[in-house]
């Protein structure tokens, strides 16, 4: 299987319905939907566009009507069972000894596997790193289970199995969204796991972000607390809420003003899914380059000249991510008790886009911490 490919050979399943008798005559994309679990019934549809659906042998449309005795024969693909399979991806490594490591992750780098991410995430890496070597069949996998997850059609992937984060992501205490860069610390050890997860939990690590965001931020500092839910248009995204949400409150300083943009200097009170990309959305200045929040276009209108407007687009064209970098990483050792502060600048593409926006980035905030060889 090449590493790349993030979407593996599919194996191809058989299913066969024998219509009951008494069965009331009903559209084919209805019953098939009715009778097998998960699947949907557009997915269904494109199955019998595709001719994968047979009634006696025969490809029938979604509007044919079934009778008791059809005998209806469905092919469909599913992905193979997921394993974590260590790869030899190269990791920028700040700190490391026996219980855990530091890394500054670049953006574009997922954190752990997933069904859509088997490969060339973080988690792969690692365990390279500390010494695996072969593929780890993931524990809580079994056919029974796999059987009611099926993928309909060929093209269309879905979840084969479904399985805790725990167990997709050892060592991970903490995450960065793929498209985020910055500092992380991972685990090596289980059994100290759980003790750096609740550092997480308890609020007591320091973690600082810097971000740019579109447009010329007025306030000097703010603190901004809402509720934030999955947006109900898309459930890959949030939104903030009045009610039924979870608690949300992200302070940030605003650091330095350009021609279009503003440097941020964030902090996270809390730690929900896309927080600093939500919130800043909200107060109508999202993050450059940010695809899901609207930063993907120019989103200041008080460009006036034409030179400046070539430049915000350049700043596009640079940016092919949210404009969000985790620069400082502080906590206590779980084994040794020491306080550990790691502290990294932005990579080239975000201070390539404040140069462009004439942003001046204060030396604070260009500090390596500790020094790196």
């Amino acid at each position: 299987m090449d590493s790349n490919n993030q979407y593996p050979d599919y194996v191809e399943k058989t299913i066969e319905l024998i219509v009951s008798k008494g069965q009331e005559p009903i559209r084919l994309d209805v019953y098939i939907t009715n009778a097998i679990a998960n699947a949907t019934r557009n997915k269904v549809q494109l199955a019998i566009d595709n001719e994968q659906v047979h009634v006696d042998g025969i490809a029938r449309k979604g509007s044919y009507k079934v009778k008791p005795g059809d005998v209806i024969t469905c092919v469909f693909m599913r992905p193979p069972p997921l394993e974590l399979l260590p790869e030899d991806i190269p990791l920028s490594i700040l700190y490391e000894d026996e219980y855990l490591l530091v890394i500054n992750k670049p953006a574009g780098l997922v954190v752990h596997p997933g069904f859509g991410n088997r490969y060339g995430t973080l988690v792969n890496a690692v365990l390279w790193h500390i010494g695996h070597r072969e593929a780890i069949p993931l524990l809580g996998y079994s056919e029974e289970e796999d059987e009611s997850e099926i993928s309909l059609p060929v093209d269309d992937f879905i979840d084969a199995v479904n399985i805790s984060d725990d167990i997709l992501r050892p060592g991970i205490v903490h995450r960065l969204d793929k498209d985020t860069s910055g500092l992380m610390v991972i685990s090596k050890q289980s059994s100290i796991t759980p003790q750096l997860t609740k550092q997480f939990a308890d609020r007591t690590v320091q973690r600082e972000y810097v971000a740019l965001a579109w447009g010329i931020v007025k306030k000097d500092h703010d603190i901004i607390e809402n509720q934030l839910a999955p947006s109900p248009r898309n459930r890959k995204i949030f939104s903030v809420v009045n009610k039924g949400g979870k608690i949300a409150k992200t302070e940030y300083v605003t650091r330095s003003r350009g021609h279009f943009a503003s440097l941020l200097q964030v902090k996270l009170h809390t730690g929900r899914t896309h927080q600093i990309r939500v919130h800043c959305s909200s107060i109508h200045h999202p993050l450059i380059g940010d695809v899901s929040y609207g930063g993907n276009a120019i989103a200041y209108t008080g460009i006036k000249s034409t030179a400046l407007k070539r430049k915000a687009q350049e700043c596009l064209e640079i940016m092919k991510r949210q404009a969000l970098h985790a620069r400082i990483l502080g906590f206590q050792h779980p084994i040794t008790q020491e306080h550990l502060l790691f502290e990294q600048p932005p990579p080239v593409d975000f201070i390539q886009v404040a140069e462009l926006a004439e942003i001046q980035i204060p030396d604070d905030l260009l500090v390596f911490y500790p020094q790196t060889k």
